[in-house]
């Protein structure tokens, strides 16, 4: 399954590091376009004057870690295309290019349905999307998650609660089901 992670699924580093590290497992492609970078180092100055330095650091690191997830929409593609959000059709333009399976987003509204159908698209949310892959491989994804927690913990000297990670995350129906 081709995945096309869009720039707010990216920008959160616990969100990033679990999808990334399930893409890592085999359990699906990640796909981005450099316009989707570009969104994420952005989004990163609003944590401070470091932010987008550090956005930029983790970006050089995914291209070297996935070189073949870049994908580059041909020309002319966006300007078939409609979504309710203008600003959001280089996302769409880059999931086709990169014959996705589906859009990993929270923007539900900015992507309906029905057109993302007529592209051979859907979108998904990562919490639905994990939830699902960790319904296929339990030991992949709480592995995954368990390394990011660590990660987390770590970084943060004092252990964290996985359920409120997970949450703050975005992720709280599989923190639930990994809690229970």
């Amino acid at each position: 399954m081709k995945v096309l992670l869009d720039a707010c699924v990216l920008y959160p580093t616990v969100l990033r590091e679990i999808l990334l590290c399930v893409a890592g497992r085999g359990l699906f492609t990640p796909l981005w376009s450099e316009r989707i970078l570009e969104e994420w180092a952005r989004a990163a100055r609003k944590i401070g004057p470091t932010g987008e330095a550090q956005a930029r650091a983790e970006i050089a690191l995914l291209r070297a870690n996935w070189p073949r997830a870049g994908v580059a929409p041909h020309e002319g593609l966006e300007a078939r295309l409609w979504l309710p959000d203008p600003a959001d059709v280089h996302v769409l333009a880059a999931a086709i290019a990169g014959s996705a399976d589906v859009i990993v987003t929270f923007n539900a509204s900015d992507f309906p349905r029905r057109t993302l159908e007529e592209e051979g698209l859907r979108r998904d949310s990562p919490d639905h999307l994990l939830l699902e892959l960790w319904r296929q491989a339990p030991e992949a994804v709480e592995a995954c998650v368990a390394q990011v927690h660590d990660t987390a913990s770590r970084m943060s000297g004092e252990a964290m609660d996985l359920r409120k990670l997970l949450k703050r995350a975005r992720l709280p129906r599989l923190g639930k089901a990994l809690a229970g």
